[in-house]
């Protein structure tokens, strides 16, 4: 199962923040790097506008 961050992302930060392998990049919106990604969920369990899923 692999995560990706939408459209909804406000950029704020909290998901990288509580990514444990920093695979959560910044830019207009945060992005995943799938390689780097552990797959823990903790970064779903943590953003505040809902804007990760599952692929």
């Amino acid at each position: 199962m692999a995560y990706v961050i939408t459209e909804d992302c406000l950029g704020c930060g909290t998901c990288a923040g509580e990514c444990p392998a920093g695979a959560i990049k910044e830019g207009d919106i945060y992005k995943i790097d799938q390689d780097e990604c552990l797959q823990c969920g903790a970064c779903i369990d943590n953003c505040p506008a809902g804007a990760i899923v599952e692929k």
